[in-house]
């Protein structure tokens, strides 16, 4: 869905999220849009700034040319603005950035610069408004995921085990720990929406053993509900074998192999859900082309793996996969945080 009328509900939805954000009348904000976004998103946006007073502006960037030797669908990474100068100088000066692009600037290269500036970022995740509506952020969302950002920060390891077979063991000394809870009010910083996660960037060196994809769990990057399970064993940050004889499996080793790059194998992210209102099912309700999978990302009690760019780590790659899996045992230093798939 690239092309929609202004629906009220939404209207309203995106206003909520850019009051929760702390956009005031006055305020000079930008709504950022690349060729590829998603018009419906970039209305609303524009028309929701307007309804609050804002004094907002658009960038429309051009489309980049493809240059990966697979299709892509996510990155992770945006590089829509591709360093241009003015562009980083005009958001920077912002008091609030409405971000449409299609990936998100969450790991863009010009994001540092734009947030010195004191910008807040919201990252409008690339979904059909009706997700966006649904999973709308909410004040009290804020404090469960700041309270395991601070139990993440504090823990020397995680281990994630499941009744598939999984065992993984992951040194978090060092690691980067962010958490998004759908809205951020603070400048300089970046949210996105939906939200309810909290993630660990771990350094080089540090994750090692094996990740159980069972039958159910998700192939983000490929917008699939795994029909068999695949097992990933990981040595050294890296995914050392995709084990399986099931189209899952061979269609991951394919994939993984067409970048030639050894970082698309490594460890991006490791962290979990938080948010309750999140749809592990909803992946059966929306085409492809209208679905980033951003709120399975977040589904309460969820453990997802992510390959590929680490800053932490020093490695940098477009090759992608965000794997979330159910039913799984997250500890931190020895005790639960996700039982089975469940909050503690």
């Amino acid at each position: 869905m690239t092309h929609t009328a202004i629906h009220a509900p939404w209207l309203d939805a995106f206003e909520q999220a850019f009051r929760l954000c702390g956009v005031n009348a006055g305020d000079a904000c930008a709504v950022l849009a690349e060729a590829h976004s998603r018009s419906a998103i970039v209305e609303h946006a524009a028309l929701a700034l307007q309804r609050l007073g804002a004094r907002s502006f658009r960038i429309v960037l051009p489309a980049q040319a493809h240059t990966s030797p697979v299709p892509v669908r996510s990155t992770g990474a945006s590089q829509a603005i591709g360093g241009l100068g003015p562009v980083v100088q005009a958001l920077a000066g912002c008091v609030f950035v409405a971000d449409c692009t299609v990936e998100g600037l969450q790991h863009a290269a010009e994001l540092p610069a734009i947030l010195r500036g004191g910008a807040r970022v919201l990252v409008i995740s690339n979904e059909h408004p009706e997700i966006l509506e649904r999973c709308l952020p909410r004040a009290e969302d804020e404090a469960p995921v700041r309270d395991a950002m601070r139990r993440l920060k504090t823990a020397r390891r995680m281990h994630v085990s499941s009744a598939a077979g999984s065992d993984l063991q992951i040194d978090l000394q060092g690691a980067r720990v962010g958490g998004v809870w759908g809205f951020t009010s603070k400048p300089g910083t970046l949210s996105h929406w939906p939200g309810g996660l909290v993630l660990a960037f771990p350094t080089a060196g540090t994750v090692r053993g094996r990740l159980v994809l069972d039958r159910g769990d998700l192939n983000l990057s490929f917008k699939r509900y795994l029909a068999d399970a695949v097992s990933l064993d990981i040595e050294d940050d890296h995914v050392a074998a995709v084990i399986g004889d099931s189209p899952d499996a061979q269609t991951m080793r394919e994939y993984f192999a067409a970048w030639g790059d050894r970082a698309a194998y490594a460890v991006s992210h490791v962290g979990w859900g938080l948010n309750r209102r999140a749809r592990w099912d909803a992946l059966h309700f929306y085409d492809k082309a209208d679905f980033n999978g951003t709120e399975l990302r977040a589904v309460a009690g969820n453990f997802l793996y992510s390959t590929g760019a680490n800053e932490v780590a020093g490695r940098h790659t477009p090759g992608h996969f965000d794997l979330p899996l159910r039913r799984c045992t997250v500890t931190l230093d020895g005790e639960a945080v996700v039982r089975d798939g469940q909050l503690v």
